[in-house]
């Protein structure tokens, strides 16, 4: 018998006898989990080992409920453990101590699953799942060729229509959707208020879209402009 288990056992039977008490047992064990978390402090670590016995199976279920799945409820529930063997100093003995363990457990569970949600891996090296041969291709990030010859021909029409619009719209035009400054800023720098900033930029911007739908003919490119247009605040206006 570990020492420290020894003497927690010692000191209990005296308390008892002094009071004229019976002893009891917790779950049908001989030691109370009081006993075997004093133990388990002083180093014992058969003493933990029985806490983990005790409560092992209310933990998986309890990581089975939140995790749905027996396995992993299996590997976080001995995380938890690992986590209040490394932090049983932290106990304080105010709640029970399969209470303080079911904390553990709950965010052990918590932190796996926020980690399962961000981290999604595939490993292209293992190939195509279901055949014997292949390679997984991704698709590339930039523009295909068809699409690249289309923005530049937007970005050239922008150009030149933002250079014919007149200077009290092009000016706000510039300084908001080009040089991407605030509006506050931009009212700022044309001494003007922010709601006439904001007039002259709607009105700026209505009279670019008219300007650029007049380069779309019947059989024209529509998509181009409707790509162009689909975040009008923002216009690819290169310097």
């Amino acid at each position: 018998m570990p020492l420290a288990w020894g003497l927690a056992r010692q000191a209990r039977e005296r308390c008892a006898k002094a009071n004229g008490a019976h002893m009891f047992s917790t779950q049908n064990n001989e030691y109370s989990d009081a006993d075997l978390v004093e133990s388990a402090r002083q180093g014992d670590k058969q003493a933990f080992g029985e806490l983990v016995q005790r409560h092992h199976h209310w933990c998986v279920g309890l990581a089975s409920g939140i995790l749905r799945d027996r396995g992993d409820a299996e590997d976080e529930a001995q995380n938890a453990y690992w986590n209040a063997y490394q932090h049983l100093h932290q106990f304080q003995g105010d709640a029970e101590f399969s209470t303080w363990l079911a904390r553990i457990v709950v965010n052990q569970c918590l932190m796996f699953i926020r980690a399962r949600r961000r981290a999604r891996f595939l490993h292209l090296d293992a190939g195509i799942p279901g055949q014997s041969s292949g390679t997984i291709d991704l698709p590339s990030c930039g523009l295909d060729p068809e699409r690249e010859v289309g923005s530049r021909q937007v970005r050239e029409i922008l150009k030149q229509e933002i250079r014919c619009i007149p200077a009290l719209l092009r000016n706000v035009v510039l300084l908001n959707d080009v040089q991407e400054l605030p509006i506050a800023e931009v009212a700022n720098r044309l001494g003007i208020s922010v709601s006439a900033a904001k007039s002259r930029l709607l009105r700026a911007r209505i009279e670019l879209r008219r300007r650029v739908l007049r380069h779309c003919g019947a059989s024209g490119h529509l998509s181009l402009t409707t790509r162009a247009y689909a975040r009008p605040e923002r216009l690819p206006y290169p310097a």
